[in-house]
């Protein structure tokens, strides 16, 4: 697959929006199987663009009319399954996908009025779908695709056995696509379980060796390490950088230590309120800050651009942990830098990663006082101009789209073809200006797509639905 243009319209307009123009080699090696609904067993590094490689199928496969979920998509972090929620949201935004997100410490009682809406596709971490599974708020019976991504990731975190449990719940004719950065024998076993004969696709390891990141390390006792963070930064001068501590204790005494410093940063654990998760990511996203320090845990779900430095401030505790922590940057073909800081006795978990990336990590001197005195003066310009935002590739599209919300719902006995019917009848309006339509007992939440947001509130005011008057207004997106 050289392009996009084998898929439908919908499909194709909400790709070219998002700015996808050809497929990446995960991509176009994924996407035609997938549509062919075969099985899968994909070895991709992250940030090769497997989200869209699963997604972009799924939603040409997915029918509309149906009510009940079709594919369910497990993933390990909370944050990796509401990004997965959102890209897929716009790859299907043409065509109106319906996904949910299902993950723990988010009220059970609003998912499950979620599931009741119709969910075309549903995605979470595999202790809260298997959750609902058993307590029958998740419809299985037209489940048809499951995808199981970062399958490494969830063996480390110790949810093979939840994973398992779900397969075994799900109706056994679907179609399985399994998607792993590594391939430990577990893993291996899981597909050849469960798994009919899968198409097997090899991505090479283009975040490991390759020559868009480029691997060093630094010798230094533990006491100075925040004197040398200061002087790598200084000389490094980073856009936007991730710094990886082993614990969430040391992330916050780093936070604490950095923000003394006025350095534009902020922090994110396992500790934290999965809301604070979210929005600390989001600003880290939009660029409000320079340097996020992270634990290993919210390394995956982190899929921003234009990272151009990691930072192993602690050497990582698992091999593994160092290919998902420096395929942070590097990503979607950029160049990637990721430093090391080696402790005294980091030995030999420095000889276990070696081993397990194949190569020795160039070691390098710190940097010198004429270096750090050379780049200073660039550096607290740079730090002091503050952050320019970044462009969203997602904001293109959003753009163009409206929420409007009306106090009518599923207890006025409304349905979403009453609105599809009406709006679709203004001058000027066409059902493909309509996106994806959320019924809840008194309100009902209707996106206005290609821009005529404002033209079909304005029409909406004097026009009844099912012969009633209802109150709208502008909603939030």
């Amino acid at each position: 697959m050289t392009a996009f243009k084998e898929l439908s319209k919908e499909i194709t307009m909400a790709l070219t929006s998002l700015g996808f123009d050809t497929p990446t080699e995960v991509q176009s090696k994924v996407i035609p199987i997938a549509l062919e609904k075969k099985d899968l067993v994909v070895k991709s590094q992250t940030g090769s663009g497997k989200t869209a490689a699963y997604g972009i199928p799924l939603c040409e496969l997915v029918e509309w009319n149906e009510n009940k979920p079709q594919a369910l998509i497990l993933t390990p972090t909370r944050e990796l399954a509401v990004q997965v929620t959102e890209d897929i949201t716009n790859i299907g935004r043409f065509k109106r996908i319906k996904a949910t997100a299902l993950y723990g410490k988010s009220p059970f009682h609003m998912q499950k009025a979620e599931l009741k809406q119709r969910t075309h596709m549903v995605v979470g971490t595999p202790g809260r779908v298997l959750d609902h599974i058993e307590r029958g708020t998740l419809a299985l019976e037209r489940l048809a695709y499951l995808v199981i991504d970062e399958a490494d990731e969830m063996l480390n975190m110790g949810f093979i056995e939840q994973v398992q449990a779900i397969i075994q719940a799900l109706p056994s004719d679907g179609v399985t696509m399994l998607f792993s950065a590594t391939f430990p024998e577990d893993v291996a076993k899981l597909s050849r379980r469960y798994m009919d004969n899968p198409a097997q696709i090899e991505i090479q390891a283009s975040g490991l060796t390759t020559a868009t990141i480029e691997h060093s390390l630094i010798e230094v006792r533990e006491a100075d390490k925040l004197a040398l963070l200061q002087d790598v930064l200084i000389v490094e001068n980073p856009d936007s950088c991730i710094i990886f501590c082993r614990t969430q204790e040391n992330v916050d005494k780093l936070f604490r230590a950095m923000a003394e410093l006025d350095y534009p940063c902020d922090r994110i654990h396992g500790g934290l309120e999965q809301e604070e998760r979210f929005e600390v990511m989001n600003a880290f996203r939009r660029g409000q800050f320079r340097y996020l320090i992270a634990t290993d845990v919210a390394a995956r779900g982190i899929d921003i651009s234009n990272i151009t430095h990691v930072i192993n401030y602690d050497i990582p505790l698992e091999k593994e942990s160092y290919v998902h922590r420096t395929g942070r940057t590097g990503r979607a073909g950029k160049n990637g830098t990721a430093i090391t800081f080696l402790a005294p006795n980091d030995g030999r978990r420095l000889a276990d990663i070696e081993d397990y990336i194949g190569f020795a990590i160039p070691r390098v001197k710190a940097p010198s006082e004429e270096a750090v005195d050379r780049r200073r003066e660039d550096f607290e310009r740079k730090i002091n101009v503050g952050v320019e935002l970044k462009k969203d590739r997602r904001e293109q599209l959003n753009k163009q789209i409206m929420k409007l919300n009306f106090n009518g719902g599923k207890k006025k006995k409304f349905r979403a073809v009453d609105f599809v019917g009406t709006i679709a009848k203004l001058e000027g309006v066409t059902a493909d200006d309509i996106g994806i339509i959320t019924i809840l007992d008194h309100v009902t939440d209707v996106e206005i797509l290609n821009g005529k947001g404002s033209l079909v509130l304005e029409l909406m005011k004097n026009t009844t639905v099912k012969g009633k008057q209802l109150k709208v207004r502008r909603g939030n997106k």
